[in-house]
């Protein structure tokens, strides 16, 4: 069966469940997404490691993902292989010495273990077609156009209640509320530096 490759699209909060995220994966040479609803906790392991952060204490991924370089396993790919009763299935293929193995998972928790690696996801046409959709407002420019308008339509939110500090001041407040644990204001200020950064560039 052809694997799909995919990539994380969006992290948000989910719609439908107010106290839970959704993570978006986008169909990397399609238009087609699939939304997977997920956990607070799952949302802030993924979010943390996409950012590039380093927390105090290593997270439950971290972890996992330490313990599994320790013994020299390596996760290769993530793939999403089932859908049932509305709940997606995944299972991390891992490489020990040559020998490939496969390990279940949640789909949330694969996907965090995947961005940790920077290995692959993928999934099934199947999986695509019974829970994929494709939105009306990329249907109008290409992925690569949407991506970056995406990434600059956030940084525009989460601007202003920065805007008053220097940057100095923004380092100083990143490493206290990473030392907090607070992933989510550390995300937003780590995206105001890096809109400041991107600026200064360009000018």
């Amino acid at each position: 069966m052809e694997k799909i490759p995919l990539e994380i699209i969006a992290l948000s909060h989910s719609v439908s469940h107010s106290h839970n995220y959704a993570v978006i994966m986008g169909e990397i040479d399609g238009k087609r997404r699939l939304p997977i609803v997920i956990g607070g906790f799952e949302a802030q392991a993924i979010a943390v490691a996409m950012e590039g952060m380093m927390p105090t204490r290593p997270l439950t991924h971290d972890l996992f993902k330490n313990a599994l370089d320790n013994y020299g396993i390596e996760v290769k790919e993530v793939v999403i292989n089932n859908l049932l009763d509305g709940v997606f299935h995944a299972r991390l293929v891992c490489d020990f010495n040559g020998e490939i193995t496969e390990i279940d998972s949640r789909s949330s928790d694969a996907i965090a273990m995947a961005v940790r690696y920077g290995c692959p996801v993928y999934t099934y046409e199947f999986i695509l077609e019974a829970a994929g959709v494709e939105l009306e407002d990329e249907e109008e420019g290409s992925d690569d156009d949407s991506k970056p308008k995406r990434r600059r339509q956030r940084a525009k939110k989460v601007a202003m209640p920065f805007s008053d500090q220097s940057n100095s001041e923004l380092s100083e407040l990143l490493a206290k509320v990473i030392k907090g644990e607070d992933y989510e204001k550390a995300a937003l200020i780590r995206d105001e530096l890096n809109k400041r950064k991107g600026t200064q560039e360009d000018s």
